[in-house]
């Protein structure tokens, strides 16, 4: 019997169905999980669900039952592959899912901003429409999205999608070069001409090394449009200090963001001291919640179990195999 343990069950809706596995099993759901819990809780356990979790190389050389760690998202940096590789331990991941919901919620903070609603609304709160003493008023530029340059940095599946709704909408999509690299052919634009003509720019890149902070003071002075700044991927792809001085400086328009370095972020974080603005919208990692999505993950998450303990795996993440 496989006894399966999901250490974060919160980080995902409670109306959202986890489909008990078919085979022999005893699976324990906990709502949270601390660091010093992580060993109690996996001892004896043969498959660890983790979405947040960290998984450490300390923590893994301690778990001897461990066969599978099955990460409910599609990034898996909360786990140490290498430590994965070395014990024999296999990590999977979700892939796919998010195909609607974040290019959508992307959208909606391309939209919100390039409108300014978050802006108007908060005059028609504040008494401007009556002050105007007229049908409409115009205290902030409001731009079409048609005709409009969207760069877009990340060329998955989701940057992708990206593309295709920028182009139902009339814009002119552009796939950034990686930053150094311009000669990677006809697909994709070079990273000086996506910083100097973009309108928008919007981040959809796993977090590396080679892509931490890749958006940062150096790219914000190049920056010729004044675009608008999207990140729903992850924090850190984007120098918030910088962006908030860019901010400042009136380099960029404003920020979109669904994610921060750290998360839950301080309140001192540069863009929880800016999220009051009327130019930054700072939503808290959900671009990738939608129900549907959700479910889709869940279900997927299963199907990787199960597929594991049937001998034919599914969404093995390399180097951790």
């Amino acid at each position: 019997m496989h006894k399966i343990a999901f250490l974060d069950r919160a980080t995902l809706a409670p109306q959202i169905v986890l489909r008990e596995p078919r085979f022999d099993h005893q699976l324990i759901e906990y709502e949270n999980t601390a660091p010093e819990q992580v060993l109690k809780r996996l001892a004896g356990v043969s498959i660890a669900i983790t979405n947040k979790v960290a998984l450490t190389q300390e923590m893994l050389d301690q778990l001897p039952d461990l066969k599978l760690v099955a990460v409910a998202a599609t990034g898996t940096d909360c786990v140490d592959k290498a430590a994965c590789q070395r014990l024999g331990i296999a990590v999977s991941n979700i892939r796919g899912y998010a195909i609607n919901t974040v290019p959508e919620h992307t959208f909606a903070l391309i939209l919100a901003l390039r409108r300014n609603l978050i802006a108007y609304r908060d005059d028609v709160l504040a008494g401007e429409w009556q002050k105007s003493g007229q049908f409409c008023f115009f205290t902030h530029a409001i731009h079409d999205l048609a005709g409009a340059r969207l760069g877009i940095i990340g060329e998955g599946v989701l940057g992708q999608r990206v593309a295709e709704i920028g182009k139902a909408f009339g814009m002119q999509p552009m796939f950034a070069a990686h930053k150094g690299r311009d000669g990677l052919g006809p697909l994709y634009t070079p990273w000086d001409e996506v910083l100097t003509t973009s309108d928008i720019i919007t981040v959809h890149s796993p977090l590396t090394p080679h892509t931490r902070n890749m958006l940062a003071m150096p790219e914000f002075r190049a920056m010729k449009r004044k675009p608008l700044i999207i990140n729903t991927a992850r924090g850190g792809l984007v120098d918030e200090g910088a962006l908030v001085q860019a901010l400042d400086e009136g380099l960029i328009s404003g920020a979109g963001f669904d994610v921060t370095t750290s998360e839950p972020p301080p309140e001192d974080n540069p863009l929880m001291r800016a999220a009051g603005r009327p130019n930054v919208i700072l939503t808290p990692h959900v671009a990738w919640a939608s129900d549907e999505a959700q479910q889709s993950l869940a279900d997927q998450l299963m199907d990787n179990i199960e597929n594991f303990v049937d001998g034919t795996p599914t969404n093995l993440v390399h180097g951790a195999y």
